[in-house]
């Protein structure tokens, strides 16, 4: 068992923790590779078809069976805990990055067998993402979990800053804008990165010696994740966030992932140009920690309060990203972007982790990561069909107008501006 962190110098002890030390490092190398593929799927689906249709269908058949196994795959990481079903998910990640990385190289990837092999990778993550969100509070006590949060998250936004860079330059040295078959070995090189990364960190877990897991009472599957989202539904303040986050997700994040690419592929002229946007944001979110561990919490009344003032905000910056003609543009307005989000989401990601009890949290995470992940892939479907119709200004500046007017709303007529932090005493876990 780890050592219990010196409660003089919490982020110091934490950084001594063999826990800590093996999931930063094995989960910064997976995000790091990850942001390899984030760029390099989208632009093979757009050298195959140059459809942004195709596109928005690719990106949904990577959400639809995500975002409906997540919430089971929340139930079965309450049942058998989040260390097995990740390490699980890893191997099966390692084995189809690699396929796909064999296929891509040797020219024979062709639209079926890249939806076939993405279809994989999103059933895969639809137990990943519950069982990695959930791994923190079985690794570190509960008085620390903030700054652990912190600290993970921090290490994610610096691979979202270094990952896209790096897969621009590999892009751009691997022949970029070209049609020919060295721009195409860049890309598998890219998903051999991922693999590669996949296979590494599933070691870190290994090393990984959790606290002793209870798991919750046995029952049949639908049962627990139908007890998991009525605790949600009871708790009125989180009902209401998961309900608004629901409507930003399809807002913002289906959008997003067809129209940056989109942006890159029609103005920018280039996946490396994707890559300094997406880059862009991750030092833009990483500054925003930043800020925020310096300002030691300072808010805008709350977190509610600062929240929905932050997104009314994001969605007036989307309007003019639409009109951008050059790349420098879009960085500024995606640094800003990330600069808002920053501020408030480890605040935001700490406060679900330690409204909930224990045996609860693999359900309840796995809900939150299907509004962001199951949801804004399946809006990307509806995306893909606008785009084809309207101008990209039009859709940046609707979705954009759509998202600040959310915000109101939910500033009006729903308790989030009453949302507060997260008390870091233990007693914080149990539901109200």
């Amino acid at each position: 068992m780890p050592a219990e962190p010196s409660p003089s110098n919490p982020r110091a002890a934490l950084l001594r923790d063999r826990n800590v030390a093996w999931l930063m490092s094995g989960g910064a190398i997976s995000a790091l590779g990850d942001q390899f593929t984030l760029i390099a799927l989208p632009w093979l689906v757009l050298k195959l078809t140059g459809d942004p249709v195709a596109l928005g269908m690719t990106i949904a058949l990577m959400g639809i069976p995500r975002a409906i196994l997540i919430l089971f795959g929340g139930a079965l990481v309450d049942r058998y805990a989040p260390k097995r079903i990740l390490m699980l998910s890893k191997h099966v990640n390692t084995v189809l990055l690699g396929v796909l990385d064999i296929l891509v190289y040797g020219g024979h990837a062709h639209l079926p067998v890249v939806l076939l092999l993405a279809l994989g990778l999103s059933l895969a993550s639809a137990f990943s993402i519950p069982a990695g969100t959930s791994m923190l509070p079985h690794a570190v006590a509960p008085q620390h979990l903030q700054a652990a949060n912190g600290m993970m998250m921090g290490l994610r936004q610096v691979t979202m800053l270094a990952g896209p860079l790096l897969a621009g330059l590999l892009f751009a040295l691997a022949g970029d804008g070209s049609d020919g078959p060295r721009h195409m070995r860049g890309l598998a090189l890219a998903f051999g990165i991922d693999c590669l990364s996949f296979a590494v960190s599933a070691w870190t877990l290994s090393k990984v010696e959790p606290r002793p897991f209870v798991p919750a009472p046995a029952q049949p599957v639908l049962r627990a994740v139908a007890d998991g989202l009525a605790a949600v539904w009871r708790d009125a303040l989180l009902r209401s966030c998961f309900l608004y986050w629901g409507l930003c997700a399809c807002i913002i994040g289906g959008v997003m992932q067809v129209a940056l690419p989109l942006l890159a592929s029609s103005r920018l002229h280039g996946a490396a140009a994707l890559g300094l946007l997406m880059g862009a944001h991750g030092a833009g979110a990483l500054a925003g920690m930043a800020a925020s561990s310096v300002a030691k919490g300072r808010r805008i009344v709350n977190l509610g309060m600062t929240l929905l003032l932050v997104d009314g905000i994001v969605g007036l910056l989307l309007i003019p990203l639409g009109s951008i003609t050059a790349s420098w543009q879009g960085v500024l307005i995606n640094v800003t972007i990330g600069v808002l989000g920053g501020y408030v989401q480890v605040a935001v990601f700490t406060w679900i982790q330690q409204r909930v009890p224990r045996e609860l949290l693999g359900r309840t995470m796995s809900l939150f990561m299907f509004i962001f992940m199951g949801l804004a892939p399946l809006a990307a479907s509806l995306a893909g069909w606008i785009a084809s119709r309207v101008a990209l200004s039009t859709l940046f500046g609707g979705a954009g107008v759509c998202l600040a007017a959310t915000a109101l709303l939910a500033w009006l007529f729903t308790p989030m501006r009453a949302l507060r932090d997260a008390a870091p005493a233990p007693s914080a876990r149990t539901m109200v």
